[in-house]
């Protein structure tokens, strides 16, 4: 592994170099640095991403300075509405008519993997991370994207794995019918079946959507020990409680493959207690994250999610790396920020593989009891921290071109 390392930050030094001395000695393209935000504003994941991202997004613009290269930092923000066509279209116009540098966040996978397409095209910067298909750094990774926060190989990984360990073998899954929910089934799916278990069906359900009951029904009627939610944001949260109104949960046990915090503190520690789930950041962590969090919680009156925290992180990051590149040209960054550590409030020793993933830990983590709890939003208990390199899909196991020079 340690050779892997090496070779691999020399071919990024190497890469560094190279694309260094063939970008433009202007410095920034247009005179000015300028930062996109689109994710979910008003739909079912904007409490998890939405303003939050954007808020994150300006913090990390107060905290450079305002100023990359001498010149200044500007924002942007837009509401994709969780569509891929309204991304794609939205990123064309930012990347051709307002000549936005880089795009952060994207807070559905679908939406994500159509802009990283347009991005592709025009040379431009995406920094991921609510969308969480691995799709991002497998089979459609291109060379000027990162996915940051967690994918669901990661979630797999922590929350299927340790379910199974504590007894749940037999899953049923409810499922987001689109690339993010195929893409958390599957991993889990695998998981769950490598690990001894056995999966008895699954049902897709349109998103976003409020009414769960029938789908409920036929997840208590395979009877399954695990109830897999392969979905996020308003649809979890409405999952979780009316299968708690339905008597589902005395039976049988809910497994919430993607749960932020800010689902915790709408469903409520009696409703959520004792549930285990996989997360990349958990804001009283240590002391780092806990100032950075309380300053987010200030302006925002929540405490931020992984998905704000990662917007915040990625884009400290690029902008470190645009200083050292001396340009704002794409490969150029890229390649700066391939070999640039990263310690931060958000994850220590991480670092950027070809593919784009960015190699941090994750956490298991378990919702307190009402009694455990010392004060609003202290709702986690960790149970174990997920090494990096073990988080996330091997090189060897991927298929992203990137990884196959």
């Amino acid at each position: 592994m340690a050779k892997k390392r090496l070779l691999s930050a020399f071919g990024t030094g190497l890469a560094l170099v190279m694309a260094v001395s063939g970008a433009s000695a202007a410095g920034l393209s247009d005179g000015v640095l300028k930062v996109g935000v689109m994710t979910d504003m008003s739909g079912a994941y904007a409490d998890l991403s939405g303003p939050g991202s954007a808020l994150a997004a300006q913090m990390a613009i107060e905290d450079y300075g305002g100023i990359v290269l001498g010149k200044k930092i500007e924002f942007t923000s837009a509401d994709h509405q969780n569509k891929a066509d309204i991304a794609a279209n939205k990123a064309r116009e930012w990347f051709d008519a307002d000549k936005v540098d880089v795009i952060a966040d994207l807070s559905t996978s679908s939406t994500a993997l159509a802009v990283m397409e347009i991005a592709n095209q025009k040379n431009k910067v995406t920094l991921i991370s609510t969308g969480g298909s691995t799709k991002i750094t497998n089979s459609n990774c291109i060379a000027t994207n990162v996915h940051w926060t967690y994918d669901t190989y990661a979630l797999a990984v922590g929350t299927g794995k340790a379910v199974v360990a504590n007894g749940g073998d037999t899953w049923f899954f409810i499922t987001a019918d689109y690339a993010f929910g195929h893409s958390l089934e599957g991993d889990t799916a695998d998981v769950v079946t490598a690990s001894g278990g056995k999966v008895l069906g699954k049902v897709r359900v349109p998103f976003p959507n409020a009414d769960f009951s029938s789908f409920l029904l036929q997840a208590q009627a395979s009877g399954a020990k695990i109830i897999g939610l392969a979905n996020a944001g308003s649809d979890t949260i409405n999952a979780i409680k009316q299968a708690k109104e339905f008597g589902i949960t005395e039976n049988q046990t809910l497994a919430g493959l993607l749960i932020f915090i800010t689902d915790i503190n709408s469903l409520g520690l009696e409703t959520a207690q004792g549930m285990m789930l996989t997360t990349g950041f958990y804001w009283d962590r240590d002391e780092e994250s806990r100032a950075w969090s309380k300053r987010f919680q200030a302006r925002h009156k929540s405490m931020p999610t992984m998905s704000q925290a990662g917007v915040y992180s990625s884009l400290m990051h690029y902008f470190k790396a645009v200083d050292k590149a001396g340009t704002d040209e794409a490969h150029a960054v890229m390649a700066a920020m391939k070999s640039l550590p990263i310690n931060d409030m958000f994850a220590k020793n991480g670092y950027i593989r070809d593919d784009g993933r960015m190699i941090h830990d994750m956490y298991l983590v378990q919702v307190k009891k009402p009694s455990e709890s010392k004060g609003p939003w202290d709702y986690y208990k960790v149970l174990r921290t997920i090494p990096g390199d073990e988080a996330y899909i091997t090189p060897e196991k991927s298929t992203c071109k990137l990884l196959k020079k």
